[in-house]
């Protein structure tokens, strides 16, 4: 499928391909709204199964917000599903209790508590439905994170901004995700640090993750996604394979900004 131009007839349902599994996720015209003012229309995404989706845009465009509202933080209309079934009131504690685990473009860390104690507060949904996992879950995470493991009795507040990345990420985990999202995880971050975050969002796939990926580093994200959107003034302009978008002239003149195409 080439990228293409959104149109109307991308806010239809998603149906599932013959012989392939329905959608981890999928908003069908999912509009989300500030009052009377709003500042996302009609949207149309899917993220398969062990799938990587980017939803990329300018500042302002609505990615945190279409984010916040497929998370149940923010009221919207239309239809989301989760693995095909219909989730008529999106809220927090029904998209945690179907496997949904965000990490905010703030992280919002607990400063004062360790790292060890912070991905234990990532585990309490799964403790309090009786599955006595954390330790174990802890020590996966570590694998993935070392940086954590040596750190993990310092408080959260004295770690690098990518040690709070990392452990923000490590936090969501500690839940077993099905569906991971992300928002903005490279804000802040140097270079070097955001391509190691990034590298390791990629190879979630092998865990059975799927990722919604919101970022406004078109290039980062675009490398490590399997398809992306992008948004512009709370619409989908644009959508495809993450690799032809890469290469895509309006987004290496509108996001890129190379003047040439990606080698």
């Amino acid at each position: 499928m080439s990228a293409r131009l959104a149109a109307a007839s991308d806010a239809a349902p998603v149906e599932a391909r013959p012989g392939a599994a329905r959608p981890v996720l999928a908003l069908e015209d999912f509009h989300v709204a500030y009052g009377a003012v709003e500042a996302v229309h009609g949207v149309a995404l899917h993220i398969d199964e062990g799938e990587i989706v980017t939803v990329i845009g300018p500042n302002g465009a609505g990615k945190t917000t279409l984010l916040a509202a497929a998370m149940g933080l923010l009221p919207s209309r239309g239809r989301l599903r989760l693995g095909g079934e219909v989730i008529a009131r999106p809220s927090v504690e029904a998209m945690v209790a179907r496997g949904v685990a965000l990490v905010p473009e703030r992280r919002e860390l607990f400063g004062e508590m360790s790292v060890e104690d912070n991905l234990l507060l990532g585990g309490f949904y799964r403790w309090r439905t009786g599955r006595r996992d954390q330790r174990a879950r802890m020590a996966e995470v570590f694998a993935i994170f070392p940086r954590l493991q040596e750190r993990r009795t310092q408080w959260a507040s004295t770690l690098s901004g990518g040690e709070r990345q990392m452990l923000a990420i490590g936090r969501a985990l500690m839940a077993r995700p099905r569906l991971l999202m992300l928002d903005e995880p490279s804000l802040g971050l140097a270079p070097l640090i955001v391509r190691e975050v990034l590298q390791v969002v990629g190879a979630l796939r092998t865990q059975g993750v799927s990722v919604l990926l919101v970022e406004q580093n078109a290039r980062a994200a675009l490398q490590v996604a399997d398809r992306g959107y992008v948004l512009e003034t709370g619409r989908v302009a644009l959508q495809g394979p993450a690799a032809e978008l890469l290469h895509d002239r309006r987004i290496i003149d509108t996001y890129l900004g190379l003047g040439q195409r990606v080698a």
